[in-house]
């Protein structure tokens, strides 16, 4: 079934109604990093936004049915009766059937347009022009082979893994090449119910108020493929379940995306294959928090540590090392321990990492830990609010 869009493509992808292919697939897959609800556990409007970006897209990645968007501000939910697939390929345009409505109404006094009232109008003409933003082919053409569709799956990962990187496993879907037809589609005997209309013979098409009854393109309004391939449907591909090696480079980010090439969905008559998307999910470490290349991590020193300085253990992602911490040390006092950091794959370099203390208050459950106490007070006499009274 037809729809109108519910939101202006270009807006949702925030890309200008002039951008390039290459523009509006660079939007996208910054968008579907954003909202993808892996990413996005629990979040419906995150959810949405996903939804509404892929839909931009498999209209606006397809030069014909942005052609038509852009004419008509118009979509199909059938991606024009397109053969999609896991990932999202479109496939081949329906053939418009126009016969039996009558457009002489919109038509009278039009080039080509013979009669007047009362007098059925040609309508050859008119789907002619139709035919060209439908991108319709006549029952003799050929369908025109077209590349794979891209995957796009997401992998979890726990923080060491991001670190040091890993070889991960993931099982995906995807579409191969029949081995039984080897892509054609036909087998050379026997008939098989057309998986494009289900068998009817036709699909239905909106355009605006006017819903037009299409011919499928795939069987011709039959309902039936002969000669087709009993192990596709004369499909020319079939669903496989595979696992695929992903290797995770030392220094993955929440969100990165890595590319296996040529392991998307199989194209069409020998057309190439996509590729396989690969985002990664990293899981939080208790104590390490990551912000960019560098490592950030909180540290508890004793009131005498800060007071009168020491050296103190701290970890780091390579192991245990040694900080000094000066005398007179603040709460939350921030110290950079060089090159501790994250390795950046791209620059060769690594980053830093960021100690922060966080002076903990003896706890007085004996006498003399309150006597030391007591004392302390009486040497350290001034107000450390004073300065607060000051400017309030």
């Amino acid at each position: 079934m037809a729809a109108q869009p519910k939101h202006e493509y270009y807006e949702t992808l925030g890309v200008p109604r002039k951008a390039s292919a290459d523009e509006v697939r660079k939007a996208y897959r910054k968008l579907a990093r954003k909202h993808h609800p892996d990413l996005n556990p629990g979040d419906k409007s995150s959810e949405e936004r996903f939804k509404n970006v892929q839909e931009a897209y498999d209209v606006l990645s397809d030069p014909k049915k942005r052609q038509m968007y852009d004419q008509y501000g118009f979509y199909s939910e059938n991606g024009f009766a397109g053969a999609g697939g896991p990932g999202g390929a479109s496939g081949p345009t329906p053939n418009m059937d126009f016969g039996g409505f009558d457009f002489s109404e919109f038509f009278q006094g039009a080039p080509g347009a013979q009669g007047g009232a009362g007098r059925r109008t040609e309508t050859g003409g008119f789907r002619d022009i139709f035919s060209q933003f439908f991108g319709g082919r006549g029952a003799g053409e050929q369908a025109q082979a077209e590349k794979g569709g891209d995957l796009e799956y997401v992998m979890d990962i726990d923080f060491w893994q991001a670190i040091k990187g890993t070889q991960a496993r993931v099982n995906i879907t995807r579409y191969e090449v029949c081995g039984t037809c080897h892509g054609s589609g036909s087998s050379g005997a026997g008939e098989v119910t057309c998986p494009q209309c289900k068998g009817t013979g036709h699909v239905t098409q909106m355009a605006g108020a006017m819903k037009f009854n299409l011919t499928c393109p795939r069987c011709n309004g039959s309902g039936k493929l002969r000669n087709a391939c009993p192990t596709c449907g004369g499909d020319g591909r079939i669903t496989h379940t595979e696992t695929v090696e992903i290797r995770i480079p030392p220094g993955a980010r929440n969100g990165s995306r890595l590319r296996v090439p040529g392991k998307g969905n199989a194209g069409t008559m020998g057309a190439p294959p996509g590729d396989l998307y690969i985002t990664t999910k990293v899981e939080e470490h208790p104590f390490f928090h990551r912000e960019g290349d560098n490592i950030e991590i909180k540290v508890p020193v004793t009131v005498s540590e800060a007071g009168l300085g020491a050296r103190i253990e701290v970890p780091t992602i390579d192991g245990r090392t040694q900080l000094k911490i000066p005398q007179g040390t603040k709460n939350g006092q921030r110290f950079r321990l060089r090159e501790k950091g994250v390795l950046n794959t791209r620059t060769g370099q690594r980053g830093d990492q960021i100690v922060e203390v966080a002076i903990e208050a003896p706890d007085p459950r004996d006498e003399r830990t309150r006597e030391l106490l007591k004392e302390l007070s009486k040497l350290q006499s001034e107000d450390p609010r004073a300065e607060i009274w000051t400017k309030v």
